[in-house]
């Protein structure tokens, strides 16, 4: 369970190819994590297999990269981080499985005012899922929907403090 407050940008240092899925290496300040502990990459929960003090290595398998774009993701890439929610901690954002549902596309992104406002396209049957200033997790962070624009498009407005502390 995660907030969607992201707390760390790493960089993906390594990808390959495992018995074990699509292996990543990803180079993070978080510190020594420990084997078996949940992390959200870019909003997807997967499990660190080794740590050290600068990088860990998670594994995706076929079915997560399904639904998610780790396929995709090259050395270099910044990716938000988060660990998972201990008992004690603050609750922030809202609850974030690291379960993800799709992948969406950026449809427009418009300045305002005091906000940079981002159109995204939903996949097919996820709009009965959002409601209007309900809560999303986009690329992990967590947003509150704006408005529902078209048919299947969600706006978010992006602040200043998360375009500065995420990878959005």
């Amino acid at each position: 369970m995660f907030t969607g407050l992201i707390t760390h940008v790493g960089t993906v240092d390594r990808v390959s190819t495992t018995s074990a899925g699509r292996e990543l290496r990803i180079a993070s300040d978080f510190g020594s994590l420990a084997p078996g502990e949940s992390v959200a990459v870019n909003g997807v929960c997967l499990t660190v297999r080794e740590s050290t003090e600068d990088a860990f290595t998670v594994a995706a398998v076929e079915a997560t990269m399904a639904r998610t774009t780790v396929d995709s993701w090259t050395p270099r890439q910044r990716v938000n981080l988060e660990r998972a929610l201990r008992a004690g901690d603050a609750l922030g954002g809202h609850f974030v499985q690291g379960h993800v549902d799709g992948v969406g596309e950026v449809i427009d992104v418009e300045r305002s005012s005091d906000a940079v406002l981002m159109t995204v396209e939903l996949p097919e049957g996820l709009m009965p899922l959002v409601a209007p200033q309900g809560s999303v997790c986009l690329d992990g962070v967590s947003l509150t929907v704006s408005a529902l624009t078209h048919v299947r498009a969600i706006q978010v407005a992006l602040i200043d403090y998360t375009r500065g502390h995420t990878t959005l």
